[in-house]
């Protein structure tokens, strides 16, 4: 259990043909890299997803916020 309270984890990726680092907490690590494999994509293809739709929000939050909030409802809604 003590592993669902470990900080955060920065990693690096590429994006829509630029470089970003992204700090989530390992267990949003493992879900996204879960939720790429079930859609059948890159991790970073999924991230760029995510990107692209945060950026069209009235007000974007930051792409660690976006990334969470996508697994909380694709999790929610699935």
């Amino acid at each position: 259990m003590a592993e669902v309270y470990a900080g955060p984890v920065k990693r690096s990726m590429m994006i829509a043909g630029h470089a970003t680092s992204i700090s989530l907490e390992p267990i949003f690590w493992d879900a996204l890299r879960q939720a790429a494999e079930a859609e059948g994509l890159p991790l970073n293809a999924l991230v760029a997803l995510i990107d692209a739709e945060r950026i069209q929000a009235d007000a974007p939050p930051n792409l660690a916020s976006a990334i969470r909030v996508w697994l909380f409802a694709r999790e929610r809604d699935g």
